[in-house]
């Protein structure tokens, strides 16, 4: 749908003149959501787009992009603003005029326009999927079915909420070994570049053969003249391949493997994955969705393609009569305890209370995983760094020891 853009002057419900720009497919759909804002307009023409200096300028790249944080803030007014009698189009308007988010708001403000034309909530919503991930566009086609649509909004509040929370303990976790690992790149590069050649002016006075560990530094900061602008291009090179392929299936399998198998954090990313697949199943049948349609879903917002791919298998023994528990207990990257919380759930009817509690069970572990790393870590990346650079100390210093021991050799 083309949206243009147009000039309004008006009187709001106090009789102020008021005036600003909208975008709107048509004329008639332009006054229609004026008049939801409560402007009676007095004049209405389409502007024509800016040039020059009054362009406006939008560089990709740099937008803001929309987060579950934002999501979040947004589900959480939208659910307390729909159960207070709000209509849906006025709410959409006041949420696209006070978010934060320039992406989100420009977001919404389209999304007004679909539902203004006809189209529900979450149909309007499943045509941005760059910004609204299916888990919500489904939560909200289930809660505009049954008629709760204030408690699904809340439901999506309130996932994405402990998924932002469940994020920020993953990065506290990684921020630490990462600054350090950096700070002792820059070191090492800096002791090449600028300690180094000082060290090989000085060796070169000497008239003695270098020791082998010195030998390597020097020839190292010989060639850091190429050394630094190849690197960076390279991880110039791979940022952007990254950022084009990081979602192929084969990138996705390699890198996902291989990150539930790492010696340190692999056990962390598979208790992550297993909380968002227990608290993302969870909601979605508390909320109605058929089971086939939740399995389908919360593989994807797992954030693992090892758990998207036994999902599907999972999906089709459920598609041909079985429960849920037995193709699950098939899979090795379930523990038995998630397995067997589950089928006593699905015995007892009450599969989503049981998928609930091993959510909330997986984020205390993700919490207490997360602390014993860094626990951990802090040592080990200390002992890594007085390696590195006391390593070459001690290899800048070796043909002093060396000279000294000839001196002393020769006097005696």
């Amino acid at each position: 749908m083309t949206m243009l853009n147009y000039a309004y002057k008006g009187r709001d419900g106090g009789g102020k003149i008021v005036k600003g720009k909208l975008d709107a497919p048509s004329e008639a759909a332009a006054v229609a959501r004026l008049k939801t804002m409560g402007v009676m307009p007095t004049e209405l023409a389409q502007s024509a787009a800016g040039t020059g200096l009054q362009m406006e300028i939008n560089i990709g790249f740099l937008e803001k992009k929309v987060g579950l944080k934002d999501l979040a803030v947004m589900s959480r007014q939208m659910a307390t603003m729909v159960s207070s009698g709000l209509s849906l189009l006025r709410t959409l308007t006041i949420l696209a005029d006070q978010t934060e988010n320039k992406k989100l708001g420009t977001t919404l403000d389209a999304v007004r326009v679909q539902v203004e034309t006809g189209a529900s909530l979450s149909a309007a919503f499943g045509k941005f999927p760059q910004v609204f991930p299916p888990l919500m566009v489904h939560l909200i086609r289930a809660g505009e079915t049954g008629g709760f649509l204030d408690r699904s909004l809340e439901s999506v509040a309130s996932t994405f909420e402990k998924e932002v929370k469940l994020t920020q303990t993953i990065k506290s976790a990684l921020t630490y070994p990462i600054v350090v690992l950096c700070m002792a790149v820059v070191a090492t590069i800096a002791m090449l570049v600028f300690i180094v050649p000082v060290f090989e002016t000085m060796f070169a006075g000497l008239n003695a053969e270098l020791p082998v560990p010195t030998q390597i530094l020097v020839t190292l900061s010989k060639n850091m003249i190429w050394i630094v602008p190849l690197l960076i291009v390279i991880g110039i090179v791979f940022a952007l391949w990254w950022r084009s392929h990081k979602h192929d299936e084969k990138v996705r399998q390699k890198v996902d493997s291989l990150k539930l198998k790492l010696p340190v954090f692999g056990l962390l990313f598979k208790k992550v994955a297993v909380a968002r697949f227990a608290r993302n199943f969870s909601t979605m049948t508390k909320s109605g969705v058929p089971i086939l349609q939740a399995l389908s879903i919360v593989g994807e917002t797992s954030g693992s393609w090892v758990i998207a791919n036994a999902m599907q298998r999972v999906q089709d023994s459920v598609r041909s009569g079985r429960s849920v528990s037995a193709p699950l207990a098939e899979e090795p990257v379930f523990p038995q305890m998630v397995v067997q919380m589950i089928a006593v759930g699905e015995d007892a009817g009450a599969l989503d209370t049981m998928l609930g509690k091993v959510a909330d069970f997986y984020d205390e572990e993700v919490q207490t995983t997360t602390e014993s790393l860094t626990s951990l870590i802090e040592p080990l990346m200390i002992a890594v760094i007085g390696v590195i650079v006391g390593g070459m100390i001690v290899a800048l210093y070796l043909p002093m020891f060396s000279v000294f021991s000839a001196i002393t050799n020769q006097s005696n």
